[in-house]
């Protein structure tokens, strides 16, 4: 069991591929973070010595991840709500904050399809 930055990796993936499972570090940083310890890509999780593993283990405490990250991220937001701006405006409506269009698609933001017209019952005076 190999655990980096607070995560459990996966023993049977590549490692560039294995320390993707850490919030924040992508394929790109990977690949820099590998190569500056000079690990190679295609080994796997478990066969990581100890050496290996403490190398890596202090190039993650340099890079903001999992906690650290999450929390700026919700500062970020926060902060933009706190003043007013219109990206704060649609974070707080839960509605798409990168000029996407909502009159089709957004689904995942704005729920489920409702209906309207036939499957409504009128009301009767």
């Amino acid at each position: 069991m190999v655990r980096l930055a607070g995560v459990q990796l996966p023993m049977e993936k590549r490692v560039e591929v294995g320390l993707t499972y850490i919030h924040g570090v992508g394929r790109p940083l990977s690949k820099t973070i590998l190569t500056e310890l000079n690990i190679n890509f295609d080994t796997k999780v478990k066969d990581l010595t100890e050496d290996e593993l403490a190398k890596l283990r202090d190039a993650l405490t340099k890079v903001r991840t999992e906690g650290d990250l999450r929390r700026k991220v919700q500062l970020d937001i926060k902060r933009l709500q706190d003043i007013g701006s219109y990206r704060g405006y649609r974070h707080k409506k839960r509605l798409p904050a990168r000029g996407q269009r909502t009159k089709t698609n957004a689904r995942t933001k704005r729920g489920r399809r409702m209906t309207m017209g036939s499957g409504r019952k009128k009301e009767t005076k």
